[in-house]
């Protein structure tokens, strides 16, 4: 009987974590434009304070999705790291790229990198625009 009670209060702990959900790439579909999500070096998720996630397939969906949030206050903002399909790093911290050169699920051309070497790395293969966070959100008009 303990262990049945230890089971159930670990499986109730981990489903109120306010932390990063999985995205199911294939299955999970885009809050925002309802495509299915694939692109591991595209897509983004918002996480509440409540701990609801919301999963974007594109970079540019999470942020069109901002300019109309209704939703509850966001614990986290989160973008997938370009240089490692299917990892999402912190998007005030990331470092962003626009690109003709690289698509994206949306056609904005935009990218994110955890850190603005990685970025670079890549800016010395392709042009484009670099951006950080806040110019980003001016970029797509989010307050």
């Amino acid at each position: 009987m303990r262990l049945i009670n230890a089971m159930l209060l670990s499986l109730f702990v981990l489903s109120c974590s306010t932390g990063p959900k999985p995205i199911y790439y294939g299955q999970d579909a885009c809050v925002f434009c309802k495509m299915t999500i694939v692109d591991k070096q595209h897509a983004a998720q918002l996480v509440t304070k409540t701990g609801k996630a919301f999963k974007y397939d594109a970079i540019e969906c999470m942020l069109n999705d901002l300019k109309e949030w209704e939703h509850p206050e966001v614990q986290h903002y989160l973008v997938a790291d370009y240089a490692n399909p299917g990892v999402l790093t912190d998007a005030s911290g990331a470092a962003y790229l626009i690109s003709q050169e690289i698509p994206s699920p949306m056609g904005e051309f935009l990218t994110a990198f955890e850190s603005e070497d990685k970025r670079n790395e890549t800016v010395q293969d392709v042009s484009g625009t670099a951006l950080d966070w806040k110019a980003l959100k001016v970029e797509f008009e989010v307050n």
